[in-house]
Parts: structure tokens; C-alpha cells; sequence
């Protein structure tokens, strides 16, 4: 993987959590203070499944 492949992807990255911020802030908002209210186990649990996620759609893609 370049850097520039590295530094897009990251672009990318930024642009796709700014979105929901930027057309429904009350939303994120209110989406914000209930991911708040969860334990740590739970936050860890979509943690990992969102890096699985990830992991293979990039080896998928690649």
C-alpha cells in the first residue's frame, strides 16, 4: 500500500463520518448520547465488529 493510497483512504474516511454531523446534527447528536449510555463490553463488541468489517471487505477488494 502506498502513502498515497494511505492518506486517500483517510480522506475518505473523514469525509464519511463528517456526513451525518453536517446534514442531521441532532440526529448525531442523540445517536451520540446513546452510544454513550452503553457499557464497555458492548462498545468493544461493535468495535471489533466493525474492524472485521473492514478486514474483509479490504480482502474482498484487494
Amino acid at each position: 500500500m502506498s502513502a498515497e493510497t494511505f492518506w486517500s483512504a483517510l480522506a475518505l474516511v473523514l469525509v464519511i463520518e463528517g456526513i451525518l454531523p453536517f446534514v442531521s446534527p441532532g440526529g448525531w447528536r442523540r445517536g451520540f448520547g446513546q452510544l454513550m449510555q452503553l457499557r464497555d463490553g458492548q462498545l468493544r463488541f461493535f468495535g471489533l465488529c466493525s474492524i472485521l468489517l473492514g478486514l474483509v471487505l479490504l480482502w474482498i477488494l484487494a
